[in-house]
């Protein structure tokens, strides 16, 4: 079954990082995908630009309204995603929990819903 991993992040903190902190998360993240391309869970994975380049769109009287940025105000912000193929929820989860920004973020597990092609 397909689980795609959601990593939130404090945008600020990331902000203040310095370039030498910067490149250590990187190579976990190297690591990591690594790790789950070995394993054969790896489906794929996205580096997000930060929120202030995001836009939101809606539709409203049956005309499209955007907006500047993410859809709400949070504390910590959509920055990434892996997708990765796991027996049920629990290995999702140990996946998960291997993923870098769980240590200082928070990663969240959904299953993806499959369609048969039509």
């Amino acid at each position: 079954m397909k689980y795609i991993c959601l990593i939130y992040s404090n945008e600020a903190d990331e902000a203040s990082a310095t370039p030498e902190q910067m490149q250590a998360v990187m190579d976990e993240y190297d690591a990591f995908t690594r790790h789950v391309n070995e394993r054969g869970a790896f489906v794929a994975g996205e580096a997000l630009h930060p929120t202030k380049m995001a836009t939101t769109v809606r539709i409203r009287d049956g005309k499209k309204v955007t907006t500047d940025g993410p859809f709400a105000e949070t504390k910590e912000q959509l920055g990434g995603y892996y997708v990765v193929n796991a027996k049920d929820l629990d290995e999702a989860i140990d996946i998960a929990a291997r993923i870098p920004g769980s240590k200082w973020g928070s990663i969240e597990v959904r299953p993806v819903m499959e369609f048969s092609p039509q």
